[in-house]
């Protein structure tokens, strides 16, 4: 299976894709000093391109404005090691101002999360963030102890 990046498209496999379908990642940030910090929050994809919201004076906001190279995890709750499956990626963070881009993750995210219609004024205090991964890792149990495959997609540019 490949993955094709063009423009924040891809082509994925259904794995890949049933984890797009998650509610929450945790994303991994480091301030220029290279103090980590992970948080877990709500996103929703558009191929690879991974969009959330956060207030700017949150830790990995003020991290994203110094360094916005992140990390992130995106993997159900399981307890069995047969059913550990994940994504792992590696990426550069960046803000979304209002335009097209932003109203078609903002009607994503509503179909995702149909709650955030009451918090309007709460999203509105708050950024919209766009992670694009550079390196992807998906990992599958399920097909066997430690079935993997990785992706580099492109540059930190």
């Amino acid at each position: 299976m490949s993955i094709i990046s063009a423009g924040g498209k891809a082509n994925v496999n259904d794995g890949i894709r049933d984890l797009l379908a998650l509610s929450t990642m945790t994303l991994a940030t480091a301030a220029l000093n290279g103090e980590p910090h992970a948080a877990a929050v709500y996103f929703v994809a558009e191929g690879l391109q991974l969009y959330f919201f956060s207030a700017t004076d949150s830790q990995h906001s003020r991290d994203l404005q110094e360094n916005p190279l992140a990390a992130v995890a995106i993997y159900p709750e399981v307890w069995e090691w047969q059913a550990i499956r994940g994504l792992q990626m590696r990426g550069r963070v960046d803000l979304v101002s209002q335009g097209e881009e932003w109203q078609r993750a903002w009607e994503a995210y509503q179909h995702k999360f149909p709650f955030v219609q009451h918090l309007k004024a709460v999203v509105a205090r708050n950024q919209l963030y766009r992670f694009q991964p550079f390196w992807l890792r998906w990992i599958d149990n399920r097909l066997g102890l430690g079935h993997k495959q990785e992706w580099h997609l492109g540059s930190t540019d």
